[in-house]
């Protein structure tokens, strides 16, 4: 078929009346699918359930070293996951610190801490007058609602193939002291699957500052998450080089394994550098006597070390990457040649960025909806929900099965289509 932007008046109001016809159809079906977030299927948490089995009550739960993992103490993680973490990240052991299940709250506790003390010895943020933020777009919603939630001022910043436009990023940094902070997704960044370059990572380390507590906020939460053997994305390691670049301070690192063994279930770690991490240690105490040791060293146990997460890792491939190839498969086939859309082809990570015609992703989400299929929001993966186009739209391929998936994404792209020829034809779209 010719692309929409072709036909005349007359065709698109045929085509209108031949789609709304097909919607009925498929809206009859009853489907109930929720592609919301980024979830693990069934048959990934299933597969890690034999790290269930790694203890019973005659389990010694004591790390190399002789530290019983059931007592107080090493607030800073047992040795052992402190390595495991870091070599998932690309960096020291020394550079770690292992907190409990979720980076996010990691992040949320230095964003909460930054407001009431400071980063430092620098004035706390609650009493500057201004505190800003750059937020690469699309990206990750539960950053902008972190920074949302404290009252900061949240700047777009467009996302390229190698990274975000850095020629924004540092000519905001470098002249305005009251940007404390940039949100990276460096690896398969949410939801685009785009890795930053290594001349953006460069860039980034080699950043001049107004603020003396600017900090990079670091988010590898796709480290270990190819989606192919033969084809997958390296990125450069952010803390060394921001110490050779004589900014040592600069960068908070968080990884997790949320999406390695269990959700919330998971192990979660920080790495900076030595300064950063002594006096981040001097609040943890007051925050804690210290996380879940002995789930550190379950973790520790069931995976060994970095070979054994990257076999793991293979695993969980092997079951969401017939999935993304669904999902594209049925873009390429039945919108390919319209366009009306274009969207990513990630190698890792968890999403699919999809851009609709300007103006169209709101009426496309619910359109979805109507019919049954839950999407992430309009706009989620802009601050406060306000994509200024309205064509931004997350596509999270892991939790259905790859039939329902092809069969959602053949409703998905049913909408597009839809939307998109009301959209020529000026018509309401909501």
């Amino acid at each position: 078929m010719k692309p929409y932007k072709e036909m005349s008046k007359e065709e698109l109001i045929l085509l209108k009346e031949e789609l709304e016809k097909k919607f009925a159809g498929e809206k009859s079906k009853g489907i109930k699918l929720d592609m919301s977030r980024g979830k693990q299927t069934t048959a990934q948490l299933d597969m890690t359930m034999p790290i269930m089995d790694v203890f019973n009550s005659g389990s010694t739960l004591q790390t190399q070293d002789g530290f019983d993992c059931r007592n107080y103490g090493l607030l800073e993680g047992i040795p052992e996951a402190r390595k495991l973490l870091g070599d998932m990240m690309g960096v020291p052991a020394q550079n770690v610190l292992v907190y409990g299940n979720s980076s996010l709250s990691i992040m949320y506790d230095s964003i909460a801490h930054s407001m009431t003390h400071g980063v430092m010895g620098s004035t706390p943020w609650c009493k500057l007058d201004k505190v800003k933020f750059l937020c690469p777009v699309p990206g990750y919603d539960r950053h902008f609602k972190i920074t949302e939630y404290f009252g900061i001022e949240m700047i777009n910043i467009p996302m390229t193939s190698d990274g975000p436009d850095m020629d924004l990023v540092e000519k905001y940094v470098n002249e305005d002291e009251a940007v404390k902070g940039i949100w990276c997704v460096p690896k398969y960044s949410n939801p685009q699957g785009f890795s930053y370059s290594d001349e953006t990572v460069r860039r980034f380390a080699a950043l001049k500052p107004a603020a003396e507590d600017f900090r990079i906020y670091w988010d590898n939460a796709y480290a270990v998450h190819h989606l192919y053997e033969d084809k997958q994305d390296s990125i450069l390691e952010i803390l060394s080089e921001c110490e050779k670049a004589g900014n040592p301070d600069i960068v908070f690192e968080f990884c997790s394994t949320s999406k390695v063994s269990f959700a919330g279930g998971g192990i979660a770690g920080m790495a900076s550098s030595l300064a950063n991490l002594e006096y981040i240690k001097e609040f943890m105490t007051v925050l804690t006597i210290g996380y879940d040791k002995v789930n550190q060293l379950r973790h520790v146990r069931y995976f060994k070390d970095m070979d054994g997460i990257s076999e793991h890792m293979k695993k969980h491939a092997a079951i969401i990457r017939p999935k993304f190839e669904a999902v594209l498969e049925v873009l390429d086939r039945e919108i390919g040649s319209l366009e009306i859309a274009e969207w990513t082809k990630p190698v890792g990570g968890y999403f699919i960025s999809f851009d609709a015609m300007e103006g169209c992703a709101k009426a496309i989400v619910a359109k979805c909806k109507e019919a049954g299929v839950i999407l992430t929001g309009a706009g989620a993966t802009y601050p406060y929900g306000k994509d200024p186009k309205d064509s931004n739209i997350r596509i999270a391929p892991t939790f259905p099965t790859a039939e329902e998936m092809a069969a959602a994404t053949d409703l998905f792209v049913l909408c597009v289509k839809l939307v998109s020829v009301k959209k020529l034809l000026g018509e309401a779209l909501l």
